[in-house]
Formats: structure tokens, C-alpha cells, sequence
């Protein structure tokens, strides 16, 4: 009987109608993930008058959120690669829907912050299941730029929290912009007729008759109907455990390299998401100019993540986040200056690009960095531990206007994590995944677009 490499049968197709429905599904899952995560910084100001919340206070709901997503990307990440990531997506699609429009009935900052809690926990759990399975149907060359498209979707959401914050707000109030979280639980029908679990998982555990049909919509080969049988680059979790595995085969420095990076660069990111709106508001701006300010920041995301996920494909991931981390730092610093509001807007932008853009696709740089049966593992760990930074940034954010520190030291304060992110990312040994790239295609080492 022949025998058939899924991953060569995967990276050999081009990109269809299959590839096209994930695609279009998982945009729409990112956006809302993101648009729920967001909105809190949008009504932040209202809530703040409303319910008498000091900046601490008001920082440390938004880090609930956080908290949740930490515990979600983690749990939900090692949960997928042993039972499978179609069923663990749709769940947290759900949790993060309902939990998110349950905040629209809290009547009070406690209730409203164990809803926040909850649906955080749904929107950690999104991201590593939707980049590994983006990464294990893409085909070959496009793993980046397709990954790139989703994540530009975290940007959308962001947009689309501020806009509603802007223009639905100010007629129907606050708790009206919390009802919109319904609309992902439209998707969950689509999510069950048309994601599948990983090929490697599928025949790992002999569903061999679903990975035939899977990999028949992936490429469009007669060879597929024929008899075959199918294998892995790897089958195995080496240690037993995907966890210990992140530590396994060169990778242990590595992976502590790609956590501290991922902490620093949530830190920043988070931080500022959350107090952009109020740092610009105490600068002397409106609340709808200030607002307009996370709508550019995210367009710049946008912008950004399109273009580096081109050359991370060309060039290689870390050669591009890198630089653009550094970037990013220097224009959160000059955002402190008073300047004339074209060059802010402009700044703004740049920081969007250079932070979320590269953080965007640093997940794709995960994704390819371990083997595929602890990919879901690996970026939910990564994606968790860089939550705990993400928690940490609302409440910094928080504790530094209550110091009553000058807009240049807050802006620099938030820009230092770049830095140490920069270094960080640096310090990935990449040895393991280029020195004998026969020897990694066949254990599944990965590592062959970083």
C-alpha cells in the first residue's frame, strides 16, 4: 500500500474553497474575540463617572479580563492537542459571547468583573486553536501572510469597539454596546459543518475515513479517493507530555525567550489599549478625539500586520519583529511630546504597526517554532504567559495616573517592555530549526519559516 505525507498533501495544495471558509470563519471569530476584549476601554470614562472607580480600580477590572484569557490560551491550548481543537473553539466562542453580553446586565463593578473574568477565559482560549489550525491547513508559503490576515482582525474588533463606543454609546447608553457580543453565536452552526480538527490529531486517533474527506477538500488530488495510507512528519509527543516538550530538542531556551517576549509585548500592548483613550482624554482632548486615537492605532495594526507577514515570509519572522519592537519604543516615547495632530496620528499609526503588527505575527513565529502535536500547546502557553503581562498593564497603566506622573512618563514607561521584547526575541536559538532541516522535516521540529 503507498503511503501519503498529510503535511506534503497540505503544503502541496492551493489555496480553495476550503481554505477560504476557514479563513473567512476565523476572521470573524478574531473580531469579536477582540471586539469583547476591548469595549471595556471604551466605556472605561463612562464607568469610571458612574460607578466612582479610582484609576486602580478601573485598571484592575480590565486586568480580570486578562486574568481569564491567561488561564483560557493555557487550559484551552493543552486541552486541544488531546482531544481535538473543532469542539475546545466552539466553546470558547460560546463562553466569551454569552459572559461578554452578561456584562450588560451587571450592577455593579463586582458582577461586571466575574462576567469580564469569564468571558476572558473564552477569548484566551480562541487565539492558540485558531492559529494552529490556520497553520496546519495553510498551504506551504502562506502559512505567514494568511495568519497575518486573521490577526489584522484583532485590529478590526478594536475598531469596531471604539466606533461603537463613538456612535451607539452616546444614544443608548453603555450596557447597549455589551449586546453586540451575541453576534459570534450566529457562527457556531458554520464552525460545526466546516472546521476540523488538526490532520495529525485526526489520524493520531484513526479517524482516517474524516482525514481522507479533510484532505480531499485541502487539495483536490484523484490520488486522495485512491488507497492509500496516510502518515505524519511525527506522531509522537516525545516526552509524552507537550508541555515537557517545549523543552525538548534545543528548544528550552528558546521557549523561555518566547515568554519573556510575549509577557513584555502584551504588557505594552494591553496597557496601552486600555489607557490610550484616558491618557489622551488627561492630555487635554476630547473623549471622541481620544477615541479616535485606538481607531488609528488599530489601522496602523492593520497596515502593519499585512505587510510583515509578506516579508516574514520572505525574510523570516524574527529578522522582521525584531526591529519593528525597537520601532515601536521610540514612537511610544515621542507620543508624550505635545505635537500637532497629524504628526500624532501618524505616530499612533506607527505604534500600531510596529507593537500589535509584530506581536500579531510573532504567533505565527510560535506556530512554527514546535511540532504539530503540541502546537496548540505551545501558543497557548506562550499566549498565557504573556497574559500575565497583560494583566499587569491595565492595573500599571492604572497605578501611574494615579502617581499623577507628567504624559511623557507614562508614554515611556509603556515603552520599555518593547525594548526588553526586542532582546528577548533576539536570544531564539534558531539552530535547531535550520541546522539540519532534513533531519527536522522528519521529526517534525518545525522551524521551517522562522
Amino acid at each position: 500500500m503507498s503511503r501519503m505525507n498529510i503535511t506534503d498533501i497540505v503544503n502541496e495544495a492551493e489555496f480553495n474553497r476550503f481554505h477560504f471558509r476557514i479563513l473567512i470563519g476565523c476572521c470573524l471569530i478574531i473580531t469579536f474575540d477582540m471586539f469583547d476584549l476591548v469595549i471595556y476601554s471604551s466605556v472605561l470614562p463612562v464607568l469610571m463617572e458612574e460607578w466612582k472607580l479610582s484609576p486602580v480600580q478601573a485598571g484592575a477590572i480590565g486586568s480580570y479580563g486578562f486574568l481569564g484569557m491567561m488561564l483560557g490560551a493555557i487550559i484551552f491550548g493543552i486541552l486541544a492537542d488531546n482531544f481535538g481543537r473543532k469542539n475546545i473553539l466552539i466553546l470558547c466562542v460560546f463562553l466569551f459571547s454569552i459572559f461578554t453580553v452578561f456584562c450588560a446586565f451587571a450592577n455593579g463593578p463586582t458582577v461586571f468583573s466575574v462576567f469580564r473574568f469569564v468571558a476572558g477565559v473564552g477569548i484566551g482560549g480562541v487565539l492558540p486553536n485558531v492559529i494552529a489550525l490556520l497553520t496546519e491547513y495553510a498551504p506551504k508559503n502562506k502559512h505567514n501572510m494568511l495568519v497575518s490576515i486573521v490577526m489584522c482582525c484583532f485590529s478590526v474588533g478594536g475598531i469596531f469597539a471604539a466606533l461603537i463606543g463613538i456612535y451607539v454609546m452616546p444614544l443608548i447608553g453603555w450596557k447597549s454596546v455589551f449586546l453586540v457580543a451575541a453576534i459570534p453565536l450566529i457562527l457556531i452552526p458554520f464552525m460545526v459543518k466546516h472546521f476540523h480538527d488538526s490532520p495529525a490529531i485526526l489520524l493520531m486517533k484513526g479517524r482516517v475515513d474524516e482525514l481522507r474527506s479533510v484532505l480531499s477538500k485541502v487539495n483536490n488530488k484523484s490520488l486522495l479517493t485512491s488507497d492509500f495510507e496516510f502518515e505524519a512528519i511525527s506522531n509522537r509527543k516525545g516526552s509524552g507530555s507537550p508541555v515537557i516538550g517545549l523543552f525538548k530538542d534545543g528548544r528550552a531556551l528558546g521557549t523561555v525567550m518566547i515568554w519573556i517576549a510575549f509577557f513584555m509585548c502584551l504588557l505594552m500592548i494591553n496597557g496601552l489599549t486600555i489607557w490610550l483613550p484616558n491618557l489622551m482624554f488627561s492630555a487635554g482632548y476630547a473623549l471622541a478625539s481620544s477615541l479616535s486615537f485606538v481607531i488609528v492605532l488599530n489601522i496602523g495594526a492593520i497596515i502593519g500586520t499585512l505587510i510583515l507577514g509578506s516579508l516574514a515570509d520572505k525574510y523570516g519572522v524574527r529578522k522582521i519583529i525584531v526591529p519593528m519592537f525597537i520601532i515601536a519604543s521610540i514612537c511610544l516615547m515621542l507620543l508624550g511630546f505635545k505635537n500637532n495632530m497629524f504628526i500624532l496620528y501618524v505616530l499612533v499609526a506607527i505604534t500600531g504597526a510596529c507593537t500589535m503588527g509584530a506581536q500579531n505575527i510573532s504567533y505565527s513565529f510560535v506556530s512554527h517554532y514546535y511540532p504539530p502535536l503540541m502546537r496548540s500547546t505551545a501558543v497557548g502557553l506562550a499566549s498565557g504567559i504573556g497574559r500575565i503581562g497583560g494583566i499587569i498593564g491595565p492595573t500599571f497603566g492604572g497605578i501611574l495616573l494615579s502617581l499623577d506622573l507628567s504624559v511623557q512618563m507614562n508614554f515611556i514607561s509603556f515603552a520599555i517592555p518593547g525594548i526588553v521584547a526586542a532582546i528577548a526575541f533576539s536570544f531564539v536559538p534558531l539552530k535547531f530549526a535550520s541546522y539540519n532541516k532534513k533531519k527536522n522535516k522528519r521529526n517534525g521540529l518545525g522551524g521551517e519559516y522562522l
